[in-house]
């Protein structure tokens, strides 16, 4: 029997989310992480500009962004209402699995940490990124896999409801998005040095393979009869998460799919600059070997 459309689901109240912190350890401990990670990336991108070499201000707010946007996913109010109502549910799960990523991909932390740390340091982040687990953790099919693999095993099979009926796998299952996410995104649009580096035919594929996951996703959920978690969210709040989560995801998709063929025009224009300024200097040394030897055409 399917729960009634306004038994469940509390209404979203503005005050909750602006002043219900989370203040469990959990929550305390993963905001103390993101605070000294971000005072890092600041402390780290100061002392590369000391050393006379320029980090962009743009990866540095991108960073600042996206650490910003997981303690709101996690630690302000909207996480209060993350195992009553299904949309801010949802609304979580692109944070951590889309959004957050993206900006820290785009920020490069390992870059920042290779040009700004000690040889030793570098030395050793160098053969961590090359570990043979690394590598298999990081590879395409690993990441793809994972992160379609986790969106529709989560939100259309029974781990969703065993997730809100046991704490401790609930919070597991936030870092879970937060790590997916990130190793996904940073296999699409990162700037970090990778074993695998994708060219942008294959990055637009692999978004494109986004699409028809989140239609699943979405059609599944709002065409339910019945709640993704009877006991917690209404058959009405289920469909209008569906909504958010399919709406929302093949924007992300879009907007990701520009930004890669934003850089591959990018990339295009720098390879014809390369190739126009290798041709030249070809030209010019055969005219001066031409000069050499008194065999310049008139």
């Amino acid at each position: 029997m399917s729960v009634p459309a306004d038994a469940v689901s509390p209404p979203v109240v503005l005050h909750t989310l602006l002043t219900a912190w989370q203040t469990t350890w959990a929550s305390c401990l993963a905001l103390a992480l993101e605070v000294l990670l971000a005072a890092w990336y600041v402390v780290a991108a100061r002392r590369l500009s000391a050393r006379g070499r320029r980090w962009s201000p743009w990866r540095t707010a991108s960073f600042l962004g996206g650490s910003a946007l997981i303690v709101v996913a996690v630690q302000s109010g909207l996480a209060s209402y993350d195992d009553s109502v299904f949309t801010m549910h949802v609304v979580q799960h692109l944070l951590l699995m889309n959004f957050a990523p993206v900006l820290l991909a785009l920020a490069a932390p390992v870059t920042l940490a290779l040009q700004s740390s000690s040889r030793r340091t570098q030395q050793l982040l160098l053969r961590i990124l090359h570990l043979r687990v690394v590598e298999a953790v990081t590879h395409p099919a690993v990441v793809v896999t994972a992160a379609y693999g986790t969106m529709l095993v989560y939100f259309l099979t029974p781990f969703y409801r065993f997730s809100l009926e046991h704490p401790v796998v609930h919070e597991l299952t936030h870092l879970h998005f937060l790590v997916t996410g990130c190793l996904f995104w940073w296999l699409v649009v990162g700037r970090d040095p990778s074993r695998w580096r994708l060219s942008y035919p294959y990055k637009l594929a692999v978004l494109a393979g986004g699409i028809p996951v989140t239609a699943i996703l979405g059609i599944g959920l709002t065409g339910s009869r019945a709640s993704i978690a009877a006991g917690f969210h209404s058959v009405a709040d289920t469909h209008a998460g569906g909504s958010v989560l399919w709406v929302v995801g093949e924007l992300t998709t879009l907007v990701a799919m520009g930004i890669v063929v934003f850089g591959w025009m990018r990339f295009e224009e720098r390879e014809a600059i390369r190739i126009d300024r290798r041709l030249d200097a070809e030209a010019a040394a055969e005219a001066a070997a031409a000069a050499e030897a008194g065999q310049i055409p008139t």
